[in-house]
């Protein structure tokens, strides 16, 4: 059986750490991006996600540069996302030292693109980014587009459109719950994990170690968190204690 993984996301906005809330990213954490990824290297975090949100898409040239810098002394898998919306850009990103490329609103309004990557790069370094929302009917659907524009969506079936179209992955997200403290939205997260065959990681919630947890006993195959990391110290190595207690495989 495979280990599960703790995932560190480091959310980035013109250059500097910010902590996100419903995608809002107006407070920085950290102005110096590349001290706050250092230090998970120390702290036995199984991969780096690095997020721009930056408002436009000038910032890809910014973003570059953080990810090459990662990458140098980066040990563990690196995943990035934000503007990735053609195949040069795909491949700068690659080539800087991203291990993944995490994808969005391509999806959607491009998906010839996601299938060139694809092809280039194989499945393995493709996730689908899905973040979901509860709309003004009440029902959550998909939202692309940094969660400003719905698809109307239903989770499962998108994520069950991406996986056959040549996802690799999953990174889940209720952007409801994203910074409210109160965990993953583990009813959505159970039904994806269940529907598709392909990895999912959760993300969005977590202010306690429980909810990793609860996010692994509802099926995800890793769990991500970005706040609560930026302000525990040795926040992983924690949070591995804290699953390995309650007998679940983590990676040491």
């Amino acid at each position: 059986m495979l280990k599960n993984r703790l995932i560190a996301v480091v959310i980035i906005r013109d250059g500097r750490v910010v902590q996100s809330e419903k995608f809002n990213h107006t407070h920085v954490i950290h102005y110096d991006a590349f001290h706050a990824i250092e230090a998970f290297n120390s702290w036995l975090v199984d991969e780096i996600i690095l997020l721009n949100v930056s408002k436009d898409k000038f910032s890809q040239t910014k973003f570059l540069e953080i990810v090459k810098h990662v990458s140098k002394t980066c040990f563990v898998p690196l995943s990035v996302g934000g503007f990735v919306n053609s195949v040069e850009y795909g491949s700068l990103l690659i080539s800087s030292g991203a291990d993944k490329l995490i994808i969005n609103t391509l999806w959607k309004t491009n998906i010839n693109i996601v299938h060139k990557l694809i092809k280039k790069f194989g499945s393995q370094c493709i996730v689908a980014s899905i973040d979901i929302k509860t709309n003004d009917k009440n029902v959550k659907e998909v939202y692309i587009d940094r969660g400003t524009m719905n698809i109307e969506a239903d989770p499962l079936e998108w994520a069950r459109y991406c996986e056959k179209n040549g996802a690799g992955e999953i990174f889940f997200n209720n952007i409801d719950h994203d910074g409210n403290r109160n965990g993953y939205d583990l009813e959505i997260l159970n039904k994806i994990t269940n529907g598709v065959k392909i990895p999912v990681i959760a993300f969005g919630g977590v202010f306690n170690w429980k909810h990793l947890l609860e996010g692994l006993e509802a099926g995800a195959n890793a769990v991500a968190a970005a706040n609560i990391f930026h302000y525990k110290e040795m926040a992983t190595m924690h949070a591995k204690k804290y699953l390995s207690r309650h007998n679940i495989r983590i990676r040491n």
